[in-house]
């Protein structure tokens, strides 16, 4: 019986432990995504910015 009551809480506070870890996990994953977002909107723009240039002075690959 005192088996079962030990393997009991160690089964429910490794459960918690693991909530506790995967929560902490995803959290800084949102901060790092939430720190590499400005860094990611300037690349686009500038990729953005780079295929607009690169048709205004290819016109004719552009199909237009």
């Amino acid at each position: 019986m005192v088996v079962f009551v030990v393997t009991v809480l160690l089964y429910v506070f490794g459960l918690v432990f693991l909530y506790g870890v995967i929560r902490l996990a995803v959290r800084h994953g949102m901060e790092d995504l939430e720190a590499r977002r400005p860094q990611v909107l300037r690349g686009a723009q500038s990729a953005s910015a780079d295929d607009r240039a690169f048709l205004r002075e290819n016109s004719f690959l552009g199909g237009n």
